[in-house]
């Protein structure tokens, strides 16, 4: 019976261990990027920066007070104005009370869904004509002008500037992508893609910018630093929460179409 026993936990465990459900030690979830999609970094003539998803340390006092609050706080500004507030209490402070409004602010981001379209605005075309040739002609990409692609949030939100830090920092994450609200690739940028025409052809080169759709839950509230005595405290009131969604580029990265005909377009 005992051995009976054994088998049993033995087998369950081996279940909890390889069971598909469970995540994987080193595994990620970022976006596979497809092969028509090339990295032109190196060789982009306009240098876009690359902008980290801004994050503000907590003070150790303002790690304490996080605590305190019922509902999560990932905003970098309300957090880097707790750590810039200075309010000391000791035991003698008995009797006093005070209760500090701080704004109505977009308090955390919780992302529901996050997907790439890889052709999501076409910076540049190449053509090449090879109606009247006599052999397979190359055709490559080329920049024929400055472009620039520009993101941004699809809902009217309040706190617009901090619901687009949250969001960007959730879709850098769930994407392994550099992304970012403006991108631009510079005229005369040039890349190794490398087409064959063939004979009585016309060949067609389109280049995309790819961009992150992200769509999500922001939850907005009431802010108020509570004294009262020695202790302090954070409470939030008049709690909601209202659906967003937003597109935003992919840096230097280009989607490229390749496309033949035997007549003009």
């Amino acid at each position: 019976m005992k051995k009976k026993v054994l088998v049993l936990i033995c087998t369950v465990l081996l279940c909890c261990l390889f069971s598909p459900t469970q995540p994987i030690l080193g595994a990620t979830n970022k976006i596979k990027i497809p092969e028509s999609v090339k990295d032109i970094s190196r060789v982009n003539t306009y240098p876009n920066s690359d902008i980290d998803p801004e994050y503000v340390e907590p003070s150790s006092s303002t790690t304490e007070l996080l605590k305190t609050c019922e509902y999560d706080i990932a905003n970098p500004n309300l957090i880097r104005l707790l750590n810039e507030s200075n309010i000391k209490t000791t035991k003698l402070s008995v009797g006093f009370h005070a209760n500090i409004y701080l704004g109505n602010w977009a308090l955390d981001y919780q992302s529901k869904e996050t997907s790439v379209n890889w052709e999501y605005k076409e910076a540049n075309l190449n053509k090449l004509d090879n109606l009247h040739g006599r052999d397979k002609v190359d055709l490559t990409y080329l920049q024929n002008e400055e472009y620039t692609v520009l993101g941004g949030l699809t809902t009217e939100v309040h706190a617009e500037e901090d619901v687009r830090k949250l969001m960007i920092a959730a879709a850098k994450k769930n994407t392994g992508l550099n992304l970012a609200f403006k991108s631009k690739i510079g005229k005369g940028t040039k890349h190794e893609v490398l087409m064959k025409v063939p004979v009585g052809k016309l060949g067609y080169l389109h280049a995309f910018v790819p961009a992150a759709s992200e769509r999500g839950i922001v939850t907005y509230g009431e802010v108020y630093l509570d004294v009262k005595g020695s202790q302090k405290k954070i409470i939030i009131k008049n709690v909601t929460q209202k659906g967003v969604g937003a597109w935003i580029p992919v840096q230097d990265k280009l989607s490229f179409k390749y496309m033949l005909s035997s007549k003009y377009k």
